[in-house]
């Protein structure tokens, strides 16, 4: 496995295969990272991952600092999971000082949910995504469907700019007994609750209940009897992100609240 850090080196990799697929990640990887790179196995014959926490996403009280940095660990899981190179840039390799800022935004979508709890986030997210589009040019890039709102909104930029990228939504794989390393015993048991809630209200659609205040209140109920500070319990449109009244069609109840100080966001389909 190639450890790859400048943007030629990419390209003169990239330019070797007919098809590859991406992983972009932030590095501190787990088995959702894991089960990501191995599904993009089915896509293209060589499989690429980026290892990049990209400081533009981070919002201006979100500690850039803190955020978990183990590239070791990360290298030894690509190299198991099977990843023919990684893409390890430093921050001046993806942002040149002398090169402009550049936004790249899709306000319907990135306003609401996250982008209303974290105004600047989803730019971020586009603009470094971009970027590793246009590095390495995938056929297909993996991202975890736990994060729905930026799944969906990398999937309309591609349609939007006309990329040839297959963007591929992976099932979540959740942590049996808890949700974060980094939460206490205590918060990861109180933290379940989030899926407690979303799976209770999925089960209620399935016994035919449609009116999602119901569903909200579903979701809600194990959350405040263990503490849980919340953001916001939504029930959305996949497309248009838009709030719907009824689940009359494929639905996302989505979560994101507090536990201790770490936030978590979770969400599932129905109907």
């Amino acid at each position: 496995m190639n450890v790859l850090h400048t943007i030629a080196e990419c390209r003169a990799q990239r330019a070797t295969c007919d098809a590859l697929a991406l992983v972009p990640t932030m590095g501190a990887l787990h088995a959702g990272h894991i089960s990501l790179i191995e599904e993009a196995h089915r896509h293209a014959p060589v499989v690429a991952v980026s290892i990049f926490v990209n400081p533009t996403q981070f919002g201006p009280h979100e500690d850039l600092s803190k955020y978990p940095r183990s590239l070791e660990a990360d290298l030894e899981n690509c190299r198991a999971a099977g990843a023919d190179f990684v893409f390890n840039p430093d921050l001046a390799e993806m942002y040149r000082p002398e090169i402009p800022e550049i936004i790249v935004d899709l306000p319907a979508l990135s306003s609401v949910l996250e982008g209303k709890h974290r105004p600047t986030h989803f730019r971020g997210v586009c603009q470094v995504v971009a970027k590793l589009f246009n590095i390495l040019q995938p056929t297909a890039v993996c991202f975890g469907q736990k994060d729905f709102q930026q799944l969906r909104i990398v999937s309309a930029m591609v349609e939007t700019l006309d990329w040839p990228i297959r963007i591929v939504g992976c099932p979540p794989v959740r942590d049996p007994d808890g949700r974060n390393k980094y939460l206490s015993p205590d918060e990861r048991q109180r933290a379940l609750s989030i899926s407690r809630g979303l799976f209770a209200a999925r089960r209620e659609v399935e016994s035919g209940v449609t009116q999602t205040n119901r569903l909200t209140a579903t979701i809600q109920k194990p959350m405040l009897e263990n503490h849980l500070n919340i953001d916001y319990i939504a029930a959305v449109d996949p497309l248009t992100l838009r709030g719907v009244e009824h689940v009359t069609a494929p639905t996302i109840l989505a979560v994101a609240a507090r536990v201790g100080a770490t936030r978590l966001i979770d969400n599932v389909t129905v109907g």
